[in-house]
């Protein structure tokens, strides 16, 4: 039986070397998969504990030099509790964002028994990512950062020291939904404080001396809106991707979709795991969607679409058989 070629609009790497599957180290076994996920990154530790850092920074702005000196105390109650739940999911987003699997394939299961175990219908032709030595499925895109092949992956991000991808781009959207809100709420009670201080006696609106008074909110403000911007942009981005079925490096690649596009109601209800719900805002539920793996998809295949033994062999004695992939 003759395998056909398939091609697709890719840079395509055919060397043996890299197709013979006996060279790949066999994944990490079940009991290694619940370790936590985090990614070593010096740049991205370093990113992601700045992130916090200015968060306790306009915390510390807000509740000490605006609210806490603040005569009335119903805006002091009001407005703290506010910023701080904000504060709170947007630190526990970032949290769930870092430290979710953001959908990486398995590494080295690109193994002569993990391709038969897919039972491939004659015909099918699989891909396999060089760096990781991994079976990549459709969409999914290695990050030299995470060293890892990532399904559907958007982009890397260096404050959440983590890919966006399938699993994790809820806690991302939130992450800078969350930012941008208490970035706004900040630059409001700047713009009251100030007002408030013009016309009172500076020395009575705070409990810091008026230069560092000046000092602390002038750089809160810049601050916030700085990162309001920032988050915005990104929030925007994330949820026109989401509607649009279509990750931020296959829109930058002005790659063809050869998927399904899924509408933008769906595809929310798809990223942030079932219906419109006060859980699409919770960064502490977990995402109920789950994917058909290849195995159960292979399954459906009527039995004489599978490919026999012999075809397998075949399969990965010829070059065309798995492709490698080059991003």
């Amino acid at each position: 039986m003759m395998i056909t070629p398939v091609h697709r609009f890719r840079d395509i790497e055919r060397k043996p070397e890299y197709l013979q599957p006996e060279k790949c180290v066999p994944p990490p076994s079940h009991a290694s998969l619940g370790t936590m996920w985090f990614i070593r990154d010096g740049c991205g530790i370093a990113c992601a504990v700045v992130t916090w850092m200015l968060v306790f920074y306009a915390d510390f702005v807000v509740l000490l030099v605006m609210l806490v000196p603040s005569r009335d105390y119903v805006y002091s109650v009001i407005n703290g509790t506010l910023f701080n739940t904000l504060a709170f999911l947007a630190l526990a987003s970032h949290f769930r964002a870092m430290l979710t699997d953001p959908g990486a394939v398995p590494k080295g299961n690109a193994t002569k028994e993990f391709i038969e175990s897919l039972q491939l219908k004659p015909g099918q032709v699989v891909y396999k990512c060089p760096k990781c030595c991994s079976i990549k499925p459709d969409r999914a895109h290695h990050c030299s950062v995470c060293k890892r092949c990532i399904r559907k992956m958007d982009h890397h991000c260096p404050w959440v020291n983590n890919c966006v991808g399938e699993n994790n781009q809820k806690y991302f959207v939130l992450f800078t939904m969350y930012i941008a809100l208490i970035s706004l709420h900040a630059l409001i009670m700047v713009g009251f404080h100030f007002l408030y201080c013009f016309e009172e006696d500076w020395t009575k609106c705070s409990s810091f001396s008026p230069p560092t008074t000046v000092i602390l909110l002038i750089l809160l403000c810049f601050e916030a809106l700085l990162f309001l911007i920032f988050t915005s942009v990104m929030f925007g981005t994330q949820v026109h991707s989401i509607c649009t079925d279509e990750t931020g490096i296959e829109r930058l690649k002005n790659q063809k979709p050869t998927w399904e596009k899924i509408s933008g109601w769906e595809g929310m209800k798809l990223a942030f795991g079932g219906a419109f719900s006060l859980g699409w805002f919770n960064p502490f539920s977990n995402l109920n969607c789950k994917s058909l793996v290849p195995a159960e998809a292979a399954a459906a295949a009527p039995a004489s679409a599978i490919m026999t033994q012999e075809e397998i062999e075949q399969f990965l004695s010829q070059d065309v058989a798995v492709q490698v992939l080059r991003e």
